[in-house]
C-alpha cells in the first residue's frame, strides 16, 4: 500500500486508505487450485473468511469473467488479498490483489445490508484482463470493518519492503502445486494486528496448496523465505521438510482423515 493512508470515520464511510502505486499488478484466475487456495511458497494466510460476496466492474467493459456477483472466500495473506469463487460453474475462478495494486479502497457501511469494502485495481501484463476495474466485497456473516483494518495494518506493513525500483512482475508459474504446510495457514501470535476474535476459523487443510515459486513482491516480512516442497521418498510418506530444520516435519494425514487446524478463537484466549 501507499507511503501516505489515513483513516477517517464519517457517519457512513470509513476511509480504509488512499493507496498511491506506480506499479500496479493485479490477475485473473492465477490463485486457485483443486477447489482451494493457491498461494506462493513463502506466502501464509492471515485470515480466512468463508461467507463472502464479490462484485467486479471493468470500466471498458470487456471482461465477462466479471459478470454478475460471486459468492465465495476472501483470504487476506502477507501480501496480497484473494478471492475465490465457489461456484465451479463461474468463469472467475480467482482473483489476486497485492496490496500495492489496489487504490481508493473505502470501507462502505450502508444503512441497509451487510458492510462492504470498495477500491480500483488495474491489471498487471499476463493478468487476464485489461481497463480499470472497480471491486466491492461484502462480509454477509460481519467482519468488514475488522478486515479492512488489518488488511490496511498489512498493507503499510509491506510497503515499508517495497524497493525503489520494484522488479519486474513474473506471472505465478504453471508448473508443480501441493499441499501446503500448516505454518501456511495456521494461527500465530506473531501479527497482533489480525482480528482472530472476528475471524476465528482457518481455512480447511485440503484446501490450500502452493507453488514452488516464491512471491514476486515483498510482503509483510520483506522478501519471504520458501519452504521446501513435500518429501516424495517411499519411507517419508507425505510431508514436509525445511532442511533449516531438519529435526521437525509437517506430515499430513491420509485425506479422509484430516484433522482442522487449530481455531483461531484457541490463540485469541491465550493472547487474553
Amino acid at each position: 500500500m501507499c507511503g501516505t493512508c489515513v483513516l477517517k470515520t464519517t457517519p457512513i464511510v470509513w476511509y480504509i486508505g488512499l493507496l498511491i502505486v506506480e506499479i500496479k499488478k493485479m490477475s485473473l484466475n492465477t490463485s486457485h487450485a483443486n477447489g482451494g487456495v493457491l498461494i506462493y511458497n513463502g506466502e501464509a494466510i492471515l485470515i480466512y473468511c468463508d461467507n463472502a460476496e464479490m462484485s467486479l466492474s471493468n470500466n471498458e467493459g470487456h471482461t465477462p469473467a466479471f459478470k454478475g456477483n460471486k459468492k465465495g472466500r476472501v483470504y487476506l495473506t502477507t501480501h496480497r488479498v484473494i478471492f475465490n469463487t465457489k461456484d465451479s460453474r463461474e468463469v472467475l475462478q480467482s482473483f489476486s490483489m497485492p496490496f500495492h495494486c489496489m487504490k481508493q479502497v473505502e470501507l462502505e457501511q450502508p444503512v441497509f445490508g451487510a458492510n462492504y469494502i470498495k477500491g480500483k485495481v488495474c491489471p498487471e501484463a499476463g493478468g487476464n484482463w485489461q481497463g480499470l476495474a472497480t471491486f466491492k466485497v461484502w462480509f454477509n456473516s460481519g467482519g468488514a470493518i475488522e478486515f479492512g483494518q488489518a488488511m490496511l495494518r498489512a498493507g503499510q506493513m509491506a510497503s515499508r519492503n517495497r524497493p525503489a525500483q520494484p522488479p519486474a512482475y513474473t506471472a505465478p508459474p504453471a508448473g508443480n502445486y501441493y499441499q501446503a504446510a500448516p505454518p501456511a495457514y495456521t494461527p500465530t501470535a506473531q501479527y497482533d494486528f489480525i482480528p482472530y476474535t472476528a475471524f476465528p476459523s482457518a481455512p480447511p487443510v485440503e484446501s490450500v496448496y502452493t507453488t514452488d515459486a516464491p512471491p514476486p513482491y515483498p510482503g509483510i516480512e520483506g522478501q519471504a523465505r520458501p519452504s521446501a516442497p513435500p518429501m516424495t521418498t517411499p519411507n517419508a510418506g507425505a510431508g514436509y521438510y525445511n532442511p533449516t530444520n531438519p529435526h521437525n516435519v509437517y506430515a499430513t494425514a491420509p485425506p479422509n482423515h484430516m484433522e482442522q487446524p487449530p481455531p483461531y478463537s484457541e490463540l485469541s484466549k491465550k493472547r487474553d
